[in-house]
This record gives structure tokens, sequence and C-alpha cells, in this order.
């Protein structure tokens, strides 16, 4: 008699605990959909509206940086190859350092030595060591200085340049002239704002965040091999001309 009602009351017990599980899932459930309801009220993306401003600034150069190479090719050794690089390096820093370039404003950038190979018969053989060596110098408000930048092609040239790669232009006071451009692009934002706000009727709150991008100009004029260029072509005036910096902000407002 005892052990079946035991058994009953087991079996009696069953669909409470069955229906205890079904309401806890579906609280759960409820708890869920809640709290994905709120996080699109609260933190709903589409609440804000973005503007882009632009700001530009004119600037002209003043520091030229020029980069240039000496090559020598199928030197018989190594060592050869070494020497004669070395020997051609240090006439052209004394070539610069004669027009008066400080030593701090030359730097070397690329230093190379490799074996060279013919391909003779569909074979290769080889035919000697190349060494090379690339410097950059830079020429500090080059507009007051009597055409340097020009000078000091002739002068590396005669030296033993053989490759003048390129002159690019910057200005000494970037930084400023990009804070600058940085100002002008949030006023421009801020202005577009206040016309997209009243013309379509939607009231912007505060600035909740914003990101820039910077658009360097760099610019850049390649040159000829030194070994294709005579005195009287690169004495030349080398101008720099008016470029700009430009920065585009984008920035980000709460909808009311």
């Amino acid at each position: 008699m005892y052990n079946f009602m035991e058994q009953e009351t087991c079996c009696t017990n069953k669909p409470h605990k069955f229906i205890f599980k079904i309401v806890a899932v579906v609280l759960l459930a409820l708890v869920l959909i809640v709290a994905l309801v709120r996080d699109r009220i609260v933190n709903n993306p589409n609440w804000q509206v973005s503007v882009t401003g632009q700001g530009k600034v004119a600037y002209t150069p003043d520091v030229a940086k020029i980069t240039f190479g000496v090559q020598v090719d199928k030197a018989v050794s190594a060592e050869i190859a070494l020497n004669t690089l070395n020997t051609n390096i240090a006439k052209v820093m004394k070539a610069l350092t004669d027009l008066g370039i400080e030593q701090k404003n030359i730097s070397t950038q690329n230093y190379s030595l490799y074996p060279q190979y013919d391909y003779i018969e569909g074979v290769s053989k080889p035919s000697g060591y190349s060494a090379s060596e690339q410097v950059t110098v830079k020429i500090e408000k080059f507009a007051e200085k009597d055409n340097l930048i020009g000078r000091a092609i002739a002068e590396v040239t005669k030296a033993g340049v053989n490759n003048i790669n390129g002159i690019s232009f910057e200005a000494a006071d970037i930084e400023s002239l990009k804070n600058e451009a940085r100002l002008k692009a949030v006023d421009d934002a801020k202005i577009k704002a206040k016309t997209m706000s009243k013309s379509t009727g939607v009231h912007l709150g505060k600035v909740i965040g914003w990101w820039e991008n910077y658009y360097p100009v760099d610019p850049y004029m390649s040159g000829k091999g030194g070994a294709m260029m005579n005195a009287d072509v690169a004495s030349a005036s080398v101008p720099s001309g008016q470029y700009e910096v430009l920065v585009e902000i984008n920035l980000n407002y709460k909808v009311k």
C-alpha cells in the first residue's frame, strides 16, 4: 500500500514540473525579446546623421628633397665595385658641402652590392659586380638660395651621380597647415549640418563622433639619369608651384 501511494505521488508531480519548464522558457524568451527591442530603441544607429566637410589651405613649398643615386656596374670584383662606389659618393658629398648644404640634410636611403650575370645561349654566366647607393638631399628655403636645386643637380652629376630619381616639395610647417585645414573642414561640416537641418526639419543634437581623412599632396618631379644630363640642363630653374592641403572631416550628430 505504501509503495503504491509513493508511485502515485511521483506521477502526479510530473505535469507540474513540465508546466514549470514551459513557463521558464516563455519567460526567458520574453526577456530576450525585451532586451532586443530595447537595444534597437536605445542604441539604434539610425538615430544619427553624418555630415562631411572639407577644408583646403593653399601653400607654397619651402622645402625640396632631391633623391639621386650612384650606380657601378660590372666591376671585376666586389671590392672594386665598393671602392669605386665609395670614391664617387665621397666626391658627391664634397660637391654638396661645397654648395653650403649641411651634412645633417644629406642622408643615405639605399646601399646595395650584388653579382651580375649575363645570359649567353641560354646559360647564366657571372659578368661582374654591381654596387649602388641612393642619397636624399634636403634643401630648406630654396627660394632664397639662388637656384640651389638646379646647381646641386648639376654639381652632383659632374661628381659621378648617374641617376636622378626625382624632386619632391613640401612645407616645413605642414602640421600647422593641416590643423588650419582641419578647422575649416569642421566649420564647413557644421554649416552643411545646419542647412540640412532647416531644409529637412530634423533637429540635430550634439556631435557624438567624428573621423577625418587627410589627402597629402606630394608634388613630385621625376628626373632623367645623370648620364643623360649636361650641366646647362641640370642647372636650369626648377619651379615648385603652389599646392593645397586638403582635410575631410565627418561629424556624426545625434538626432533629437
